[in-house]
C-alpha cells in the first residue's frame, strides 16, 4: 500500500511536543497524540475520507501506532520518509 498524499491527509504527530515546535507541520491538518494515548484506544478518531499518515522522529512508534489505528478500524499509515521531507512537500506538493 502506498502512503496516502500527506497534503490531503490527517496528520497523527506523534513527536514529543519540543520537537513539534522545532519543526512544525503546516499546510496540513494535524492532531498531536501520544502512542500511549493511540494504544489505549483514547485518540478519539473516527473512521473519515481522509487516510491517516502517522508521524514521528524516527519511524518506528509510528509503524506501531499506525497498526493499532488499522485495529481501530481507521485508514491509517506510517510516514516512511523524515519530518524535513515531509514538510518539503507539504510545502513544495
Amino acid at each position: 500500500m502506498a502512503d496516502p498524499d500527506p497534503r490531503t491527509a490527517h496528520l497523527i504527530d506523534l513527536r514529543p511536543p519540543a520537537e513539534r515546535e522545532a519543526a512544525p507541520l503546516t499546510g496540513a491538518r494535524v492532531t498531536a497524540l501520544t502512542l500511549d494515548q493511540i494504544e489505549d484506544g483514547q485518540h478519539g478518531l473516527t473512521p473519515a475520507r481522509e487516510a491517516l499518515l502517522v508521524v514521528c522522529a524516527r519511524g518506528t512508534q509510528a509503524d506501531l501506532a499506525a497498526r493499532y489505528l488499522r485495529s481501530d478500524g481507521l485508514d491509517a499509515r506510517a510516514w516512511r520518509g523524515t519530518v524535513a521531507e515531509l514538510q518539503a512537500q507539504l510545502r513544495d506538493g
